[in-house]
């Protein structure tokens, strides 16, 4: 197979031909369709992650094809479409595990972290770990879904049942997460970069009601901004960038909650105490449950979610890292296995 592997951390990812991966007891071998590229991609890329395993296969929103089984893997038929999250494997012993919060899990191994991921023609995965694809998104369309959306779900979860909403950063999981809460009732407020037009326009176009940015820039100027300015009920913060922590704080009215939705932030600076004072929440997102992707999956064909894309072979990856870290993707980055697969179909 060929994969794109990552031998030392802050180095360009390097094309080779590698055996196939089998899968060991448990686990499934997929025969990968596509993968999405994401930003704890580019923190594990970047060295702001400090300990993957090396050389690594990085990517963790991987759509494939059930291949093969290993010992005791009954789980999915071969030939079924599944995908692959972030969360890899846990030990299902400890505090964490035992209280349903395996997400925190002290011995969990990640996907495109310490597990070899889903930048190559072929990957293995807990069986355990995987879900099943709905039918009506195709392979490009579902990898964002299974980070990008899991991740933002459960942001949004953890807002309660706030009516309005600011989303701070509109990315991959900002442009999934919009269209959920705009089914969900909410009022939306989306925030990007100084200047970013046509970012904002497109958070319009997927049912936001106000687009703007964190120094005021807006895209339109109606009194839903005057709302804005009055207090948000939460906010989710995908940017990571800590100087948005007390933007967002700032932001949100007494009693509200601020989310921060990266595995990576850069440092907070320091904030007054007044705009934390009111019973304002601030909290992190560590990864995810299964729970979550199960009500996920279930819950993005009947928005239903679209999922806007930009597609790159796999030799491309760093160019879609690049154009990732850049800000250049408007909406989720992709690799397509599409050629490889045909090939696999053609020689049987």
């Amino acid at each position: 197979m060929r994969a794109m592997v990552l031998h030392g951390q802050r180095e360009p990812l390097r094309l080779e031909e590698r055996p196939d991966p089998r899968p060991g007891p448990g686990q499934v071998q997929l025969g990968v369709h596509a993968c999405g590229v994401c930003r704890t991609d580019l923190h594990v890329v970047d060295g702001d992650l400090h300990e993957p395993k090396l050389p690594l296969v990085p990517g963790h929103q991987i759509v494939g094809t059930v291949e093969g089984r290993g010992e005791g893997a009954g789980r999915f038929a071969v030939g079924q479409r599944v995908g692959v999250p972030w969360l890899g494997w846990t030990d299902g012993e400890c505090r964490y595990c035992r209280s349903g919060r395996e997400n925190l899990c002290e011995r969990a191994r990640f996907t495109g972290y310490q597990l070899d991921g889903g930048y190559a023609e072929t990957a293995v995965a807990d069986e355990r770990y995987c879900f099943p694809i709905p039918d009506g998104y195709p392979d490009l369309q579902a990898a964002p879904l299974l980070c990008a959306g899991l991740i933002g779900y459960r942001s949004l979860r953890l807002c309660g049942d706030a009516a309005t909403l600011g989303l701070f950063g509109f990315g991959a999981s900002a442009h999934i997460v919009c269209q959920v809460a705009v089914h969900q009732g909410r009022e939306v407020h989306a925030l990007t970069r100084p200047g970013d037009r046509e970012t904002q326009r497109f958070a319009l176009e997927l049912g936001a009601a106000w687009a703007g940015d964190t120094e005021g820039g807006s895209e339109v100027s109606d009194p839903v901004e005057a709302r804005v300015r009055a207090g948000l009920e939460a906010a989710i913060i995908f940017a990571p960038a800590g100087e948005l922590v007390p933007v967002a704080l700032g932001a949100v009215a007494p009693g509200g909650t601020v989310v921060c939705a990266g595995i990576h932030m850069s440092d907070i600076p320091s904030f007054p105490y007044e705009i934390l004072w009111g019973e304002r929440t601030l909290r992190s997102v560590a990864n995810l449950t299964r729970a979550d992707g199960e009500e996920f999956i279930a819950l993005a064909p009947r928005v239903p979610v679209r999922t806007e894309v930009a597609e790159y072979p796999l030799e491309r990856a760093n160019q879609a890292l690049d154009d990732l870290r850049a800000g250049r993707v408007h909406g989720a980055a992709v690799l397509s296995m599409a050629n490889a697969q045909a090939e696999r179909k053609a020689d049987g």
